[in-house]
């Protein structure tokens, strides 16, 4: 039996359940979660059927503290059914770090693309050689493109959090070391459209930009608000698109004591270069909304300002929507209340713990409930998530010719939609990345540093969905819907810890970019 003062639980191992649940359920397991904090539908920690990991340094096991230097542990040794993995990101304190993280390792880990045949996105499947880059082709009625979303570190951020990165050599934080592997990356991937947040101000006009425009890009950047250095990018091809818009978004409202915080977001209206004019714009949105995992309602009202903004962009004269692609680091893990949102178009927020929103916190205890509603009427955004337009009374009917029980009508109908707990867009939007191993259940990652190894950027895209049209929020129909070709597949934590986590010598943000193929069909 494991003794309660065990302190560290070595890198990735596993045990039989019936071992662990008398004796470390209270102290380790609440600590092992890969997300820092779950939701109904994303139980952490996690149970699988397959033995992960067996190269563990075994634990004190007896009250006399005699460490074994090795076991011989085999699978067949393990119940197959009653296992549980723990995570090698254990902490017992804030200063403390997994041992598995002091481990140097050299070497490069290969991401491979995964190929969809079958454009479901409870179906897909992974086809052909892996080795093989997807080509995307076009044709007078199809056009194919890739998009990458990367948030590629600001270095003024790295160094403001430096403890996030000791685990770090030196020379590898060092700008000069950095964007010359990130620019390496960009080339070598050869994306359509870029997605790019923490984009340092500085570095973008004299490095970034001059560097992107070389190789074929146009590009288009928001600076974060006040005093902060950095922003968001959505860089694309000319030879892929024509630019029709640029749309800004400020999420600091001055008049909005909510809104204090400097976020942005950007949002273009992209046309297809194709000899048939009927293909619609393509709406590219990248955003970077608040870490602060206790301030759901700031990372909502965020999320819903760019909703709205898409929609003002993305909508088209007949009623329609063209597609959508909405790239970002969302500060938020799958599963959580904001992640259902975008993917399922509804949260009812009624009794919601303001720390629960984006999932990163494990206990909502002292946090307070979201409030009803959570911004304001004067922000002009309605829980649909659109501009609200301003109703201009008729002139040929002044307030008096209404009796007074039309008039309490209007009032009891205003004061019901003011206090609505409910939320809703009207995209059908699905994520390329599914966020879990199939065969194993283990999470993918997308950034991985000295306190954890999560998933919070996503590419999340416009595609039909079986059954939506009968939902509430799915009035509005899509031009077509975009199909999604290939991904460029992610990691899992004890991957990257194989290479010393993120940034390394290779991968010089600690997040990795993400890829994928779409296509486009009349």
């Amino acid at each position: 039996m494991l003794p309660h003062h065990q302190k560290s639980l070595g890198r990735d191992w596993t045990a039989p359940w019936e071992n662990l649940q008398r004796c470390c359920w209270n102290r380790h397991i609440s600590s092992c979660m890969r997300w820092p904090g779950h939701y109904s539908r994303a139980p952490y920690p996690y149970f699988s059927s397959r033995h992960f990991s067996l190269n563990w340094r075994p634990p004190c096991l007896f009250e006399s503290r005699t460490q074994f230097q090795y076991w011989n542990w085999r699978p067949d040794n393990l119940s197959q059914t009653s296992l549980i993995h723990l995570s090698s990101y254990i902490m017992n304190s804030e200063g403390d770090e997994p041992s598995s993280k002091r481990r140097k390792h050299q070497g490069t880990i290969k991401r491979d693309w995964e190929y969809i045949c079958n454009h479901n996105k409870e179906k897909t499947k992974i086809l052909g050689d892996k080795n093989d880059d997807p080509i995307c082709e076009d044709s007078e009625n199809k056009f194919d493109f890739s998009v990458m979303s990367y948030n590629i570190l600001s270095q003024d951020l790295l160094e403001d959090n430096s403890h996030l990165y000791k685990h770090c050599q030196r020379p590898v934080l060092h700008w000069s070391f950095r964007f010359p592997n990130i620019l390496k990356e960009i080339k070598h991937y050869d994306a359509d459209v870029l997605c790019l947040q923490e984009v340092q101000e500085d570095h973008y006009g004299t490095e970034i930009r001059p560097s992107l425009e070389s190789l074929g890009y146009h590009c288009e950047y928001k600076m974060r608000t006040g005093r902060k250095p950095d922003g968001c990018a959505i860089c694309f091809k000319h030879s892929k698109f024509s630019l029709l818009s640029v749309n800004p978004v400020e999420f600091y409202r001055r008049d909005v004591p909510l809104l204090d915080r400097d976020n942005v977001g950007l949002v273009l209206l992209l046309q297809p270069k194709i000899p048939s004019a009927a293909f619609p714009a393509i709406c590219v949105a990248n955003t970077h909304l608040l870490y602060n995992p206790r301030r759901g309602d700031i990372k909502l009202t965020q999320l819903a300002m760019l909703l709205a903004e898409i929609s003002s962009v993305a909508h088209q004269k007949d009623g329609s929507f063209c597609p959508i692609v909405m790239c970002g680091d969302f500060n938020s893990v799958p599963g959580s209340p904001l992640y259902s949102f975008i993917k399922e178009g509804k949260l009812n927020y009624e009794g919601l713990a303001i720390g629960k929103v984006s999932g990163q916190e494990q206990s909502s205890r002292g946090q307070r409930i979201l409030s009803i509603p959570i911004w304001p009427p004067n922000l002009g955004i309605s829980q649909n998530c659109v501009y609200e337009v301003q109703q201009v009374p008729k002139v040929e009917k002044t307030d008096s010719d209404l009796t007074q029980t039309q008039l309490d009508k209007t009032e009891v109908l205003v004061t019901a939609e003011k206090l609505s707990s409910k939320l809703q867009h009207h995209f059908s939007l699905s994520s390329v990345y599914s966020h879990y191993f199939p065969d194993t259940g283990i999470p993918e990652v997308t950034t991985c540093h000295s306190r954890s190894a999560i998933t919070v950027d996503y590419i999340f895209y416009s595609a039909e969905k079986e059954g939506v049209a009968g939902q509430p929020g799915a009035e509005v129909a899509l031009v077509g819907g975009l199909k999604l070709l290939a991904r460029l597949s992610l990691l899992t934590e004890q991957d990257l810890w194989t290479v010393n986590g993120l940034p390394n010598e290779n991968n010089s943000s600690d997040h990795l970019p993400l890829l994928a193929k779409f296509r486009l069909e009349l």
